[in-house]
């Protein structure tokens, strides 16, 4: 072989191995850099390639070495990375890897996120959890029916508003019920004198209220029947109830203290108080021991007037409170009242009887026996 013929072989051949080496190195974006392996798994990769990139935080940390099919149905596909060694101390066994997309149709890359500071660290060959990508035609799919509903919502639209338009034009030509109280002013002015004539019907009747209770107040204040009311406990009806529970607690009680009524009032029919140191005991029980509430249960006979009765049950309850409040020291809205008016079982002599029902700490009134006035 010639000189010249060795030369043209050797140019060729160094070509040929210089062309190889730039192919393989452009293959191996990391050759001369410390790499570590990490897989990850997807159900669907929809068009990621072998040297994608992949991003740390958005910032490219390495590239896909490989894309692997599953040997089963039910497995996923693997995807390998070589990643920089530099992220190694930021990828951590608790990072997400996702399938994304650079702008609407660009190319495919996997984005990690990085890891809790206390996380473990992955090792070489290891595995990371990833996410399901976002798949444009499932996308669309949804699009489309988002856009058959906005049809349908514009042609009910359509058919509502050719419907207002159809009644209005009867409006219009004074078709109807409706019609006429617009277009005919007769009719307008018999509503409105009609309405004016309701709404001066109600001041009125307001105003005779108003002034009833004024004049009871009055007569409340007034000096030949002020003693009547007050004797009797009804001269605020509001104070009758202010502390009364509808109903017991459903424990039994610590202590039991039971009055006859007699011994307490000065009539059979009044609240007016007569000898209420007999309540001394249960006063000093409730200033020396614990307890969660406590309630004055007031009595009269089945004689007499159940209205009335009932009344004064409460009013006699209300002036017991008041005395165990004035004397004895404790918390005074764990004391209750309940003014039950006639009970079977009371003394056949009209006057009743109060018991003083002292419950157990940490007792509580319950949702169903809160305050009468709440509940009216």
């Amino acid at each position: 072989m010639s000189r010249a013929a060795r030369l043209g072989a050797f140019i060729i051949a160094a070509l040929a191995i210089l062309a190889s080496g730039i192919f393989f190195i452009g293959g191996k974006q990391y050759l001369f850099s410390s790499t570590y392996r990490l897989n990850t798994k997807f159900s669907s990769v929809v068009g990621l390639d072998s040297g994608a990139d992949v991003r740390v935080g958005g910032v490219h940390s390495g590239s896909v070495r490989s894309v692997t099919l599953p040997s089963k149905p039910t497995d996923q596909i693997t995807v390998a990375m070589d990643l920089d060694s530099s992220t190694h101390s930021i990828i951590k066994q608790d990072s997400v890897a996702t399938l994304e997309t650079e702008g609407l149709l660009g190319n495919e890359f996997i984005a990690i996120s990085f890891g809790s500071a206390n996380g473990p660290n992955v090792a070489d060959g290891g595995t990371i959890g990833s996410e399901p990508p976002l798949e444009l035609s499932a996308l669309f799919k949804k699009a489309n029916v988002l856009l058959d509903s906005s049809q349908a919502a514009l042609a009910n639209v359509t058919v509502a508003s050719a419907n207002v338009s159809s009644i209005t034009s009867k409006i219009d030509h004074g078709q109807g019920t409706i019609a006429s109280l617009i277009n005919d002013k007769k009719i307008y002015t018999q509503l409105d004198q009609t309405t004016v004539g309701l709404r001066d019907t109600v001041i009125k009747a307001q105003a005779g209220v108003t002034d009833f209770q004024e004049d009871m107040e009055a007569l409340k204040k007034n000096f030949l029947l002020r003693g009547y009311f007050k004797d009797r406990g009804y001269e605020n009806s509001a104070d009758l109830v202010k502390n009364e529970i509808a109903n017991l607690p459903n424990v039994e009680p610590l202590k039991t203290f039971t009055f006859d009524a007699r011994k307490l009032f000065d009539k059979v029919d009044t609240a007016k108080p007569k000898n209420q140191k007999t309540l001394r005991a249960a006063g000093q029980y409730l200033a020396d021991n614990e307890f969660g509430v406590a309630v004055i249960v007031v009595s009269t006979s089945m004689a007499g007037d159940a209205e009335k009765d009932l009344v004064l049950t409460q009013a006699r309850a209300v002036v017991v409170r008041q005395y165990l409040i004035e004397n004895f020291g404790f918390d005074d809205a764990e004391l209750k009242t309940l003014g039950v008016g006639k009970k079977d079982g009371s003394s056949v002599d009209g006057w009743g009887s109060v018991d003083i029902l002292i419950y157990p700490p940490d007792t509580n009134v319950s949702a169903d026996s809160q305050s009468v006035t709440d509940k009216r």
